[in-house]
């Protein structure tokens, strides 16, 4: 699944161990040394982008893969270092709307420890709508 899709590629993303229905995701990365920068320390926004993606993965199982999770803010606050190896990114809704739901994520090392913690408020967005624009915005 994760070969497939270049920008997981890129993220380095291992696999998506778990979508809940209830809103919840669990996702593992190798976070690799290509993403540190000095002192062997991943770059904040890669730690970013895998507690958004989880989260974004936690609003499709929630809502169906008819609707485009787009983010409109995101939070994160980082507690330690993040260093090269598995870490696993783990989402929840903790408020659904309609059209704009809350959701809150973490950063984990394998063993538990927690590295960052991360809110979002997202927009539900129609898929059909968000392809038609995208096609329209890009030529295609």
């Amino acid at each position: 699944m994760a070969e497939a899709h270049s920008l997981y590629e890129t993220m380095g993303l291992v696999r998506i161990v778990e979508t809940d229905p209830e809103g919840r995701a669990t996702l593992e990365y190798e976070a690799k040394r290509e993403q540190c920068h000095s002192g062997g320390v991943v770059q904040g926004g890669f730690i970013s982008g895998w507690i958004d993606a989880a989260m974004a993965h936690a609003a499709i199982a929630k809502n169906g893969p008819g609707l485009v999770p787009m983010t409109l803010e995101l939070k994160v606050s980082f507690f330690a270092p993040t260093r090269p190896g598995l870490v696993i990114a783990e989402a929840w809704v903790e408020r659904h709307g309609k059209r704009t739901s809350f959701y809150e994520g973490h950063l984990k090392q394998a063993d538990g420890t927690v590295l960052a913690k991360a809110t979002s408020t997202i927009l539900l967005a129609d898929m059909t709508r968000v392809v038609a624009a995208s096609k329209k915005a890009t030529g295609g």
